[in-house]
């Protein structure tokens, strides 16, 4: 994107291995794919088999572009929600490719009604996923990270913004997503001896994926997104610097970008002027 980019290239992901939850498509599979360029091994949990009406690939096809990118890539059908899936999935990694550097928590779920119109069910749904699929997932993973020389866990959730307008404005939401990056910043002064970094990684603006396609105006919405290789980008610098420098840190995906030397963000899409992603504040 900018010649002034330092790409930390094959050495920094040869043999590691990075096990990614919700990773057929979006967000999850554009890091992934962001680490395989580089030689990275992937083991994708997710739970799309077989297509979607509405979203597209499954973990199949998503692996297949991993393989196709250049790393080696294992599909693991299951739902993070399932203690049982997800040792499933660390057990194929360790077994495929002998350990566990790296666990993206990238699995999530939103639902933004009022209070007085949100379900239990979407309740539930949101903390299963975000909150206890993150739990689960770095948990499983953990005695296998503490092995690896390099290791970091990388959660998909925001700064702890407490304006009050995004405490208001989505408030069962916001607590889900809040739980993943409590989870990450507690995890850091758990294990700050242990050396795996905990970090966690949020988009400056909306991010072109099929979730915002899917929304009403969902095409006016991707064109003032940026593309989910932004996320990649900004995933790659972090994964690659040493894991005490990362540890306890949220990043924002532009910031990463920027600090690496990106002085123009454009070719990621989204126009003059893209839309801000919930959570943060637009100076």
């Amino acid at each position: 994107m900018s010649e002034k980019l330092t790409d930390p290239g094959e050495a920094q992901f040869t043999d590691r291995t990075m096990v990614v939850s919700g990773g057929s498509r979006g967000i999850g599979l554009a890091i992934a794919l962001g680490a395989a360029r580089r030689g990275a091994n992937v083991v994708l949990l997710a739970k799309t088999a077989e297509p979607h009406p509405k979203l597209p690939g499954t973990v199949h096809t998503a692996v297949a572009e991993i393989e196709a990118a250049g790393g080696r890539g294992v599909a693991v059908v299951g739902d993070v929600r399932k203690e049982e899936d997800v040792a499933r999935a660390v057990h194929t990694a360790v077994e495929h490719f002998g350990g566990i550097d790296i666990v993206v928590n990238n699995a999530s779920a939103i639902a933004t009604e009022p209070t007085e119109d949100l379900s239990a069910k979407k309740f539930d749904l949101m903390m299963d996923i975000n909150v206890r699929g993150t739990f689960l997932l770095t948990k499983a993973a953990l005695p296998h990270l503490r092995k690896s020389s390099s290791a970091q866990v990388m959660t998909i959730s925001p700064p702890l913004n407490m304006n009050p307008y995004w405490l208001g404005a989505h408030p069962s939401y916001t607590l889900s997503k809040y739980g993943m990056t409590l989870l990450s910043l507690g995890w850091a002064s758990e294990y700050r001896d242990a050396g795996i970094g905990f970090s966690c990684l949020w988009p400056q603006t909306y991010i072109a994926t099929s979730a915002v396609a899917n929304l009403a105006d969902g095409d006016a919405l991707a064109a003032a997104s940026r593309s989910p290789e932004i996320m990649a980008d900004a995933a790659v610098q972090i994964l690659s610097r040493p894991s005490a420098e990362v540890n306890g840190e949220c990043f924002i995906d532009a910031d990463v970008l920027t600090a690496a030397g990106v002085n123009d963000l454009s070719p990621y899409g989204g126009g003059d002027d893209p839309l801000w992603d919930i959570f943060v504040d637009k100076s």
